[in-house]
C-alpha cells in the first residue's frame, strides 16, 4: 500500500511539476511570437524583431543541458527530490521577474539583456527538472513503466494550456493595448503562486527506493556516462531531436506565420489552447501503447507519419484550417514520438548516472526545439516556407535511423546496475529471454 501512494503521489508530484516548469518555460515561447517583438525588440524592423525574439527564446534551449548536467549531476549523488525541489524554485521567481522587467522604451538595452538572463535561468531549471520528475515516476514504478513516466511529459501540453489561456484570457479582459502596455506581465507574475502549490505537492514525495537502495557517493556520473555510454547517448539525442523540432514548429513558430497569413491571433491562440489540450490524451495513450507494444515501434510511426505532415501543414494554415493543423500535428502525431521519450531516456542509463544520462540526452535532444522556431523564420525570410517541409522531413529521417539502431528498452530493469544491462529483473521478460539476448 505504501509504495501504491507513494507512486500516487510521484506521479503527481511529476505531472504537476512538468505543468508548473512548462507554463512558465512555454508562456515565454508564447510571448516570445506575439508580444516581446514589439516590447523589447520595438526598435526593430517587425520580422527582424521576431527573429530576435525567437533567438532570445532560443537562449532558453542552450541552457537546458547544463541544466541537465548540472542538477543531474547532483540528483545522482544527493537524491532526485532535493534537485526537483531546487529546480522548481528557479523556475518560478525567474518567471516572477520577468513579469516585473522594465521595456525597451524604459531602459534601452538592458531590457533584453535582463530578459536574456532570466530566460538562461528558466532553461537551466527546467533542465535540471524534466529528468528528475521522470525518475520519480519511473523509479516508483513496478509496471506500465511507459505510461507513469508519460505524466511527466503529458504537463508540458497542460503547461501550454494554461500559459496560452493566461495571455488570452488577459488580453481580451484588459484589451489589445492595455496588454501590451502591463496585461502580459500578469500570467508572468501568476508563477509564484503556482511556485507556491508545486512546493506543497512536492513535500510529500520520498525519495525512490532504486536510487535509495543504490546510492554511490562520490561518484561522477557525468564521466560514467561520456566514457561507458557515448553510443547510447548519441543515439538518444538523435530519437528525439525530431520530436522537439516539430514541437516548437507546432507550438511557437506556426504562432507567428500564422498570425502572417492572415489568421487572427485569437484563432491561433484558441487553436493552440484545444490541440494541447488533447495532446494531453495523445502522450498518455501513446506511452500507454509502448508498454504493450515496445518503445520503438510507436517512435517510429509516428517520425514517419510526421515528415508526411509537415508537407500539408503550412497549406492547412494558409487555408486557414488551423484548428485541424494543430490537433492532427500536435494531439495525434507528435504525441507519438514524444510520449515514449519519457519511459526510454530513463532505461537508457544505469542509476548511478540515469538522472545525468537521461537529462543530458533529453535536453540535447530539445536543443532542436529551441533552434527550430529561429531556423524557419530565417528560412521563410529568405526563401519562404517551401523548404521548411523538406528539413523537418530531414530531422524525421535522422530519428528513424536511431531509433532502429536502438536496442528495445520497454522491458528494461531499473532495480540493478547488471540487471539493467541485462535487461533482467523488474518488468523484466523471463531470463531465458534474456539469457539468449546476452
Amino acid at each position: 500500500m505504501a509504495t501504491t501512494t507513494q507512486l500516487r503521489r510521484a506521479v503527481a508530484s511529476s505531472f504537476l511539476g512538468s505543468v508548473i516548469e512548462y507554463y512558465d518555460f512555454l508562456l515565454y515561447a508564447t510571448a516570445s511570437a506575439v508580444v516581446f517583438n514589439k516590447v523589447f525588440f520595438s526598435s526593430l524592423d517587425p520580422l527582424v524583431g521576431t527573429i530576435a525574439s525567437f533567438g532570445t527564446f532560443a537562449t532558453g534551449y542552450l541552457a537546458r543541458p547544463l541544466g541537465g548536467v548540472l542538477f543531474g549531476h547532483y540528483g545522482d549523488l544527493l537524491g532526485r527530490k532535493k534537485m526537483l525541489v531546487l529546480t522548481m524554485s528557479l523556475m518560478g521567481v525567474a518567471s516572477f521577474l520577468i513579469g516585473l522587467l522594465p521595456t525597451y522604451a524604459q531602459v534601452g538595452w538592458l531590457a533584453p539583456a535582463g530578459l536574456i538572463l532570466l530566460r538562461v535561468v528558466q532553461g537551466i531549471s527546467v533542465g535540471g527538472e524534466w529528468g528528475g520528475a521522470v525518475l520519480m515516476s519511473a523509479e516508483h514504478a513496478t509496471s506500465r513503466r511507459g505510461l507513469w513516466a508519460s505524466f511527466t511529459n503529458a504537463g508540458a501540453p497542460c503547461g501550454m494550456v494554461l500559459s496560452t489561456l493566461a495571455l488570452s484570457g488577459t488580453a481580451a479582459l484588459v484589451g489589445e493595448k492595455a496588454f501590451l502596455e502591463w496585461g502580459w506581465r500578469v500570467p508572468f507574475l501568476l508563477s509564484l503562486v503556482l511556485l507556491g502549490i508545486g512546493l506543497f505537492v512536492r513535500m510529500k514525495v520520498e525519495e525512490t527506493p532504486v536510487f535509495e537502495a543504490e546510492r554511490k557517493p562520490g561518484s561522477m556520473p557525468l564521466l560514467d556516462v561520456l566514457r561507458n555510454h557515448p553510443r547510447t547517448l548519441l543515439l538518444g539525442i538523435g530519437v528525439g531531436l525530431s520530436a522537439f523540432v516539430a514541437q516548437s514548429t507546432l507550438t511557437t513558430f506556426i504562432l507567428a506565420y500564422g498570425v502572417q497569413a492572415g489568421n487572427s491571433r485569437q484563432t491561433i491562440l484558441n487553436a493552440l489552447t484545444l490541440s494541447s489540450a488533447l495532446a494531453v490524451i495523445g502522450i498518455l495513450g501513446w506511452s500507454a501503447a509502448s508498454d504493450r507494444f515496445g518503445r520503438r515501434p510507436v517512435v517510429l510511426a509516428g517520425a514517419v507519419l510526421m515528415a508526411a505532415f509537415g508537407f500539408v501543414l503550412f497549406p492547412l494554415v494558409d487555408n486557414g484550417f488551423v484548428v485541424l493543423a494543430l490537433v492532427l500535428g500536435q494531439a495525434v502525431i507528435h504525441p507519438m514520438m514524444y510520449g515514449p521519450l519519457a519511459a526510454l531516456y530513463s532505461e537508457l542509463f544505469n542509476t548511478g548516472s540515469r538522472y545525468t544520462g537521461a537529462s543530458l540526452g533529453y535536453q540535447l535532444a530539445g536543443l532542436g526545439a529551441g533552434l527550430a522556431p529561429l531556423l524557419f523564420a530565417q528560412v521563410q525570410r529568405s526563401s519562404g516556407t517551401g523548404a521548411i517541409p523538406f528539413i523537418l522531413a530531414a530531422f524525421c529521417l535522422l530519428t528513424v535511423v536511431c531509433t532502429v539502431i536502438l536496442r528495445e528498452t520497454s522491458r528494461t530493469s531499473l532495480t540493478g546496475d547488471r540487471n539493467a544491462e541485462l535487461g533482467a529483473g523488474q518488468l523484466a521478460t523471463p531470463p531465458r529471454a534474456h539469457g539468449a539476448e546476452a
